[in-house]
């Protein structure tokens, strides 16, 4: 296996979260994939082999195995186009069965994934006081137009809708107990975010339990967000844009499509970039 470097969801030359991305003939043993993740250091490391007309896909935090992260399989979409020629790769997850689609675009290269199915469900009022105690913010903050929940694509979160812009730069935690809220939880992240308008957000993933402070572009919450909008009725028109990273200097772009049906899986596009070694 040789170890890849990729920013997926970036902002052209710029922003994107790294992962790191192994493919071989066969997946190590986890303790090994763990090890290795350790060692890389990012948000999330995915391994993947061949398996039947498709690929055996792993994901790994510093911290533990995760059951699925989107800016990881983005990466490994545009690292399996490279290698085998533009396509939809199947791909075997722990829990779900879903695809990558990778593309040339000029000099860079762009994926989309099919997130696992959606869903969402209210939070507990004691895990949403937590929370807010977490972060420093009250009730009063918080959207109504866009209510608290645990929302899933392919992962749990917990989504906050801010009401103000200069509230969620604001986004300050003590990591050591966020981890703990989230392991407590099982959730992946906490998701912030603000609505700048119906179809375009901006938002911020603590990601205490990945070992990680903030992820710059997280693929699963934009899915499970997408996923809640669907659910709400909201007025998204089919597709939302998300700005993420831009706090931390580091601005990523996330595209997704959403169905008609609710539940059902969406398309989290962006385009990857090389990290240097």
């Amino acid at each position: 296996m040789t170890l890849r470097r990729l920013a997926a969801f970036s902002d052209g030359d710029q922003g994107g979260n790294p992962a790191g991305v192994l493919i071989g003939e066969r997946l190590p043993e986890a303790p090994q994939m763990q090890r290795i993740a350790a060692e890389v250091g990012y948000s999330e490391t995915v391994f993947a082999a061949p398996q039947g007309e498709g690929w055996r896909v792993r994901y790994f935090s510093p911290a533990a195995e995760v059951p699925f992260c989107g800016h990881a399989t983005v990466a490994l979409g545009a690292a399996l186009a490279e290698r085998f020629g533009d396509g939809v790769f199947p791909l075997t997850l722990n829990q779900a069965e879903i695809t990558v689609e990778g593309r040339r675009q000029g000099e860079r290269w762009s994926a989309a994934l099919q997130s696992p199915p959606t869903h969402q469900r209210p939070v507990a009022p004691d895990l949403l006081s937590a929370s807010l105690d977490l972060f420093g913010y009250g009730p009063l903050d918080l959207d109504p137009a866009l209510p608290p929940a645990i929302v899933h694509g392919g992962a749990d979160h917990l989504l906050l809708a801010l009401r103000r812009r200069e509230d969620l730069a604001a986004m300050a935690y003590a990591m050591e107990n966020g981890a703990r809220l989230m392991a407590a939880a099982g959730l992946l992240t906490l998701l912030l975010v603000w609505a700048e308008g119906p179809q375009t957000f901006h938002s911020r993933n603590a990601a205490a339990a990945c070992g990680v402070y903030e992820d710059p572009a997280t693929g699963s919450a934009t899915a499970a967000l997408a996923g809640h909008l669907q659910g709400l009725g909201w007025p998204h028109g089919g597709s939302i844009a998300v700005v993420q990273g831009e706090d931390m200097g580091c601005r990523s772009l996330l595209a997704a499509e959403i169905p008609a049906q609710p539940g059902g899986s969406i398309r989290v596009a962006g385009q990857v970039r090389p990290l240097a070694l």
